[in-house]
């Protein structure tokens, strides 16, 4: 039983809540049962480290029995503990350290995909961790990220996954020109997501959201950058048909990218 929350080992599994940490480590907190659980179903060669208190391990056997069966030992840590080493404010007696993974970029391409979602400049980390959730969601091929987008192992982000992490690609620190030169070469539409665009319900009468197809969604405050939407192919707007003034980031891609999976389906 791990009870100091000073001592040193401790104190380096909670530096990975900050991004130089994770940097240097390569590794990331994972919180959570549901988290984890998802971890060691797809991907469990990446988790290192599995900490718990013994009435959260009572709580959720089948995270137990998962470890397990992956010889993967888990450390008893006292309350205290596990709150210094948890990021959340009511941690659920579950946190693991796991490797970092992030997929090449040429990897996304070395099938051409029929959906990705591109994201420009996103800095909320709950809204990147949703739009991954609903990219796995819809069944979209792969998430990449541009350089300038959130770090993908931020603690907030890992946890608004709720697992989706483990489930598709995601690449990251890629230049935005360059993902659209390759999703063209693929043979897939660019459409750019922007309040100045076509409505999409134009652009689902064109019938063109059945094609393989590469969304591009941008910042949260400032959308994409007038040079960012000349490379995309069309812009569309999700329609607001009620008296709201904007539409939340990660709920209009949401939408964008199930108008993709449903036309693909059809």
């Amino acid at each position: 039983m791990i009870d100091n929350p000073r001592s040193p080992r401790v104190r380096a599994v909670a530096k990975l809540a900050k991004r130089s940490a994770r940097q240097e480590s390569g590794l990331f907190l994972l919180e959570g049962p549901q988290a984890l659980g998802e971890a060691l179903t797809w991907k469990p060669d990446l988790v290192l480290e599995f900490f718990a208190t013994p009435t959260a391990l009572e709580r959720y056997p089948t995270v137990a029995t998962a470890a397990a069966e992956e010889g993967l030992e888990v450390e008893f840590v006292t309350e205290d503990v596990l709150a210094a080493l948890a990021d959340t404010v009511t941690p659920q007696g579950v946190v693991a350290v796991c490797k970092q993974f992030p997929t090449a970029l040429k990897d996304v391409f070395a099938e051409p995909p029929r959906l990705i979602a591109v994201l420009e400049e996103v800095r909320d980390p709950g809204n990147l961790g949703t739009i991954i959730r609903a990219a796995d969601s819809a069944g979209a091929d792969a998430v990449i990220l541009t350089g300038r987008s959130v770090d993908l192992y931020n603690p907030k982000v890992v946890r608004s996954t709720t697992g989706s992490l483990f489930h598709l690609p995601v690449a990251v620190d890629a230049d935005l020109a360059d993902v659209v030169g390759r999703s063209r070469a693929a043979g897939m539409r660019v459409l750019a997501a922007d309040v100045k665009g076509e409505s999409l319900l134009d652009v689902r009468r064109d019938g063109v959201l059945g094609e393989p197809t590469a969304w591009v969604f941008g910042n949260e405050a400032r959308g994409l950058e007038d040079e960012m939407l000349g490379l995309a192919d069309r812009a569309v707007t999700v329609p607001i048909f009620g008296h709201a003034e904007s539409m939340n980031l990660a709920t209009a891609a949401s939408v964008c990218l199930y108008e993709s999976a449903f036309a693909q389906r059809s």
